[in-house]
């Protein structure tokens, strides 16, 4: 989905920001390919220069904080 939701309070920890992309470059499906060896994602979302990946729990977020 496109989607990353910032209006459930729940979900904010669930979610990952990345920043410094070269968005010429790196594409949605090149960021959800990185980070899905971390868990489930839920939602992605790609902006210029940063991009935003939802996981399905904090647990999944905290591990793709950590490996990347």
């Amino acid at each position: 989905s496109n989607v990353t939701n910032k209006t459930d309070p729940r979900s904010l920890n669930s979610r990952v920001f990345i920043g410094n992309l070269n968005t010429l470059v790196v594409k949605k499906s090149d960021v959800e390919a990185i980070f899905a060896k971390y868990g489930k994602i839920v939602g992605c979302s790609v902006h210029k220069g940063f991009a935003f990946v939802q996981y399905v729990n904090e647990r999944n977020a905290r591990a793709a904080v950590a490996g990347e």
